[in-house]
Order: structure tokens, then C-alpha cells, then sequence
């Protein structure tokens, strides 16, 4: 492909390949690339799509490849597209209170970046420090904060994309969406881009509301449980009271100790679960707040619950909630969940976890954003083990049909990507999937932008 795509960085050296071949989801297919590309503008991009549209070879875009899907896994013969040298802030517009910035932007460093100017970008997910703006948009990623301050599609004004179809042909470079905070001009392209895991073309520049940085540091409160059920019930506790915390975290005990093993952050694992409520309402009202949260948990049965005054340590917690997932991975492969069920239906879920793991002999560990009933438990397995990995496969299965009997969905923000596809086709309607196929037939009709996600 090099003699193809003269002046573009190709990639054709295989163990290069074989590691832009895959994101991090354990046992998701994939395949061997034809190539990879790293471009470094829309016009790098819009080369790529047209000479790959006439050769009618897959185009995979990926971002950092932290997904945990299978959503930016490779098919054979494939061009991976990998976005992470398009990496400019192109501009912060803080009278506005907007940034545009290409897809590679790292989430961390575009909130710096927009602190700077007294501004704040919420999107939070805890792949903040390495996943990118683009990753993030392509998956309509939550986070810690999006109980309050909503997801990545809250955020997105518009978008730049390469797209083909009946837009003008493969290559075509079209501007969805807008640059104002309001706007309903026609449907909202840019919304069904936001969540389209690559499937419709490839993001080349993003538009993002922001909003003024939080005037004083955040409250942490903290409530250690004897059981996962108990901080179950506190969370829906929190919802029934009216109160809506910035965040509402989870980790059991084993998430924990692999953490404080790794990092050695000072956390004594002195309970099955704890609660880590982040509250930012300022003044006398935010103290009041944070002494209701702590109320609640103390009503749920909590073992205890306070306020943290050490800033320090507030921040270690929440470090830990963070670092849960890499923590859990040096100990071996890690299936990972991302069921969401209605506030009031948390703690029972979080039983049906334990029964789930109980009945298929797997061993599960739990973080989740609480707060919004999005469950993360991590099944793991030691590698080699294969008995372990189906145990594994089947608790992983048998939590999705728990879910959605449970009113719920099989993904709140890591995507269908290749591992929930039959999730999917399981929550949606048969009339639903038909119309997702006849959006992606109409404006991807060769399938060719990666193609297998989603809807298969």
C-alpha cells in the first residue's frame, strides 16, 4: 500500500500490525490487517477512504485501542486507520465556552488543556488519562461524572468526517452538526455518529461544549459495606432522597486489594464493598448534601461512612476506582461487563452477579458508576485456563439476559463493538435491527467501515 499512498506514514511490518490489530477486549476476535495508516489531517484521511474504497478493502479507524468490545479489532485484509498522530487542539473558544480538536486528543489532556482557561470538559471515563477524544466519541463514553453531568453525546456540537454513500461518494468530507448550543436543522447527523463505533465513516475533527471549572474542590463521602447487596441498597437509597452526586463509585474487596497490591496507595481493604460518593455543590448547601449522602448510607446498613477531609486520600480512593481494571489485568485475562439496569434494580443485580458466579464457578470482581445502575463486574481467568475461560464465557452470557430482564441494556458506554452483538439482537426488537442495517446499507453501502461491529 505504500506505492498507493505516496507521502503517508503506511505500516506493513507485522509485529507493528499485530499490535494495531486489536483493542484491549480479552478473547474478541480479530484478523490480520492489509496495513496500517497513520494520517495527520482530514486530507490524509480522505486519501486513505478513496483509495481503499476502490480497492474495496476494510477500513478500521482506531483511537488508543483501550476499548474493551472488540469494537476496533481488525478483519483480514483490512487498512487500520489509526488516528492517534491527529492529535491538535485546533482551537478553545472560551467566550463561547467550545474546543474543537482532531480525534487522537487524549480526554486528559484536553481538560487541562480547557482548565487553563477556567473551563472544564466532564466526560469522564476512567480510560481518561490514554483514551482519546475520538475513541470516546465513536463509543458515546460515560464515566465517573456522568451521573450528573451526562455522557459524551451531551458534549458534542458537531463533527468533521471522510464518509462515502450517497454523500458524494467514498472520501467525501462533510461538517455535521454545528457550532452553536442550540440548533435543529434537519436530523441530527452528528448525534448518530456520536455511538456509531466507526461504522459510518471516520471522525476526523470534533466540536465539544464546555462548561465552568467547579469553583471549589469536590466533597468525597465514604461507605464501606459488608456486602456488595448492602451498598446495593445505598445507592438506591441515594436515588429515592433526591440527591445527585457528581459521582457514586463502586469496588469490592478484590478490586481493592489488587489495586493497593500494584500501587500501594494506603487503602485498607477493611470491607466486601465500598461507596464513594463525589459531591460538588458548593458553600453551606454542599455540606448539607454530603452530610445527607452519608445518612443514607448509614441507613442501608452501612459498617461506616464520613465525610474524607484529607484531600490526599479522597483523591487515592478514586485513584483506586481508576486504576481497578489494569490492576485486575496483571493478575490475568479479565472478561469485562458493562450491563446497566434501572438505579432501583442495583442491588438486585449485584446479587444475581454473585449467584451468576457462584453457579458457573467463575470469579467475579465488581466496580461500577453506581450511581447511574452501570455495573462493571470483571470476570477473571487465569491464562491457560480453559475451563476458567468458559465459566467465564457463560457468567459473561447469563448477565446480559439478566440485564435486559431487568429493564436494562447489555452496554452503557463501551459499545456492541464484536462482544455484546448477540446482547444486542437480544435487548433491540427485530423491526429496530432492520432499521440500524438500513442506516449503516445507506451510508456505508460497500461495508466498508468496520465492518462485522454492531450489527454484524
Amino acid at each position: 500500500m505504500k506505492d498507493v499512498l505516496p507521502g503517508l506514514d503506511v505500516v506493513d511490518d507485522p509485529d507493528v500490525l499485530e499490535s494495531l490489530s486489536h483493542d484491549d477486549a480479552e478473547w474478541a476476535p480479530y484478523g490480520t490487517p492489509l496495513a496500517a495508516v497513520r494520517p495527520r489531517s482530514t486530507e490524509d484521511v480522505r486519501r486513505v477512504v478513496a483509495a481503499c474504497a476502490e480497492r474495496r478493502i476494510p477500513i478500521i479507524p482506531r483511537g488508543a485501542g483501550t476499548g474493551l468490545s472488540g469494537g476496533a479489532n481488525a478483519v483480514d485484509g483490512a487498512m487500520v486507520v489509526d488516528l492517534s498522530r491527529m492529535n491538535r487542539i485546533v482551537a478553545i473558544d472560551a467566550e463561547n465556552m467550545t474546543a474543537t480538536v482532531q480525534p487522537g486528543v487524549i480526554n486528559d489532556d484536553l481538560k487541562r488543556a480547557v482548565a487553563e482557561h477556567g473551563l472544564w470538559y466532564p466526560p469522564d471515563p476512567a480510560s481518561a488519562p490514554w483514551s482519546t477524544i475520538g475513541g470516546n466519541v465513536s463509543t458515546n463514553a460515560g464515566g465517573l461524572c456522568c451521573l450528573k453531568y451526562g455522557v459524551t453525546r451531551d458534549y458534542v456540537l458537531g463533527m468533521e468526517a471522510v464518509v462515502g454513500g450517497p454523500a458524494g461518494g467514498y472520501g467525501t468530507v462533510v461538517r455535521l452538526g454545528r457550532q452553536t448550543t442550540k440548533g435543529v436543522s434537519g436530523y441530527d447527523l452528528a448525534g448518530l455518529f456520536t455511538g456509531s463505533e466507526g461504522t459510518f465513516g471516520v471522525i476526523t475533527e470534533i466540536t465539544v461544549r464546555l462548561r465552568p471549572a467547579r469553583r471549589e474542590a469536590p466533597r468525597t463521602v465514604v461507605g464501606a459495606f459488608d456486602s456488595l447487596v448492602a451498598a446495593g441498597r445505598a445507592v438506591a437509597g441515594i436515588t429515592r432522597a433526591g440527591l445527585l452526586p457528581a459521582a457514586l463509585e463502586l469496588l469490592d474487596r478484590t478490586c481493592l486489594r489488587a489495586v493497593e497490591q500494584w500501587k500501594h496507595l494506603g487503602i485498607s481493604a477493611d470491607a466486601e464493598a465500598l461507596l464513594l460518593a463525589q459531591l460538588d455543590t458548593p458553600g453551606r448547601a454542599g455540606d448539607d448534601e454530603a452530610a445527607a449522602v452519608a445518612a443514607v448510607f448509614g441507613a442501608a446498613g452501612a459498617l461506616w461512612a464520613e465525610q474524607s477531609t484529607d484531600e490526599v486520600e479522597a483523591d487515592a480512593l478514586f485513584a483506586a476506582r481508576r486504576l481497578a481494571y489494569p490492576a485486575l489485568e496483571r493478575l490475568g485475562p479479565v472478561l469485562t461487563e458493562d450491563v446497566c439496569v434501572p438505579r432501583s434494580r442495583v442491588p438486585e443485580m449485584l446479587l444475581l452477579i454473585e449467584e451468576i458466579a457462584a453457579r458457573h464457578g467463575a470469579t467475579i470482581a465488581t466496580i461500577a458508576h453506581a450511581g447511574d445502575g452501570n455495573l462493571h463486574p470483571l470476570i477473571l481467568a487465569p491464562a491457560g485456563d480453559e475451563a476458567a475461560k468458559r465459566a467465564a464465557q457463560g457468567a459473561f452470557e447469563e448477565m446480559l439476559t439478566a440485564a435486559i430482564g431487568m429493564g436494562g441494556t447489555v452496554t452503557g458506554e463501551h459499545g456492541v463493538g464484536l462482544l455484546k452483538r448477540d446482547g444486542m439482537r437480544q435487548e433491540l426488537s427485530p423491526a429496530v435491527q432492520a432499521m440500524q442495517v438500513a442506516v449503516k446499507r445507506t451510508l456505508d453501502p460497500l461495508n466498508l467501515f468496520n465492518p462485522g461491529k454492531v450489527i454484524g
